[in-house]
């Protein structure tokens, strides 16, 4: 049985550790800016107290940015629970819109959002370059062996 629950205090270390398993960091760039994702609001999914999904956001004024999605068990659901979390914290927060950065080599996230109405905004060609000054970790080749190079910003809109 999945459950989804709310990242707690408590959990900030196993929530370090797993991105750094995960991501070899817990830190995530996006759009120039360094995230520390143990630090940050969220959602775990759990299957028998084993993580099986992670999403972490990031409210600023009127804007909801999702700053990490993971799923372990595709296609099952649990990420589209996890995005659907943040969605309603977005809407009680009286956001506008939610929105996130992915890379071009994410087809699986550009394929995943766009399913669920976000739409691809800006195109920041070579800022991956720039989050490499912040994050040394990030890899030059990606999934299906494309290069990352450039951000993709997509975003769901909660006002017209």
């Amino acid at each position: 049985m999945v459950y989804i629950q709310k990242i707690t205090p408590a959990m900030k270390e196993t929530i370090r550790m797993f991105m750094c398993e995960n991501w070899g960091s817990s830190l995530m760039v996006s759009r120039g800016k360094g995230h520390q994702l143990e630090e940050l609001p969220g959602f775990v999914a759990l299957s028998d107290d084993r993580i099986i999904g992670i999403i972490t956001y990031e409210l600023t004024g009127n804007m909801c940015e999702i700053v990490s999605l993971d799923s372990f068990e595709e296609r099952k659901g649990i990420g589209t629970k996890l995005v659907d979390c943040v969605l309603q914290v977005a809407k009680e927060e009286r956001c506008g819109r939610v929105w996130l950065i992915t890379t071009n080599d994410n087809m699986n996230a550009l394929r995943f959002y766009q399913k669920r109405n976000f739409v691809m905004t800006n195109l920041y060609v070579n800022a991956v370059e720039e989050a490499r000054k912040i994050k040394k970790e990030i890899p030059r080749i990606g999934y299906d062996n494309i290069p990352i190079l450039h951000e993709i910003q997509l975003e769901y809109r909660l006002i017209n």
